[in-house]
């Protein structure tokens, strides 16, 4: 069955925070934003803004959508600070790969996992395309509710920029 891309379509963040967090994802986009007061975001601002310098393409707008770090001829790249979230990077590179193949545009991921030296290549399989269109559709089920999904507590919810909210009423 084919997918209404256009109706679907979201940014990168909202990918990511699906993976993470559906709460999460829940705020942001009911514009409730949080990462302004996170030590965490900044350093992953900071992270992008420093490495490989000698790249002259960084940080490409797509479709006024999302922006990838770095993009080559046959590759696109994410710079992540470590590959604690190795899931969630996955996922958000194999939605842009996506999205880019809906553009016409065939491309290959690399995630640059810069503390820990080490890298991860990403190809859209079948199988990563349908994975993508299942959390699309979801996504839209979950930012088109009226009230956040229930609280569900989260080994890193600790370091999440959305703890104080989140743990304003809930009991431990």
């Amino acid at each position: 069955m084919e997918v209404d891309f256009q109706s679907l379509k979201v940014q990168g963040v909202k990918i990511n925070y699906y993976y993470v967090c559906k709460r999460k994802l829940w705020f942001f986009d009911k514009g409730i934003s949080m990462e302004n007061n996170s030590e965490r975001v900044l350093q992953g601002k900071l992270l992008h803004e420093y490495s490989y310098p000698r790249l002259k393409i960084k940080e490409v707008l797509i479709d006024n959508t999302f922006k990838v770090d770095i993009m080559s001829d046959d590759y696109i790249r994410e710079i992540k600070i470590s590959s604690k979230m190795a899931h969630v990077d996955k996922m958000q590179i194999a939605y842009y790969l996506y999205y880019l193949k809906k553009l016409g545009m065939k491309k290959k991921g690399i995630i640059n996992y810069t503390k820990e030296k080490k890298k991860e290549e990403v190809e859209l399989t079948p199988e990563l395309e349908k994975e993508i269109e299942r959390a699309l559709k979801d996504i839209k089920k979950i930012t088109s509710s009226d009230s956040p999904p229930k609280f569900k507590k989260l080994p890193y919810c600790k370091k999440c920029a959305y703890y104080g909210l989140c743990f304003a009423k809930e009991d431990d």
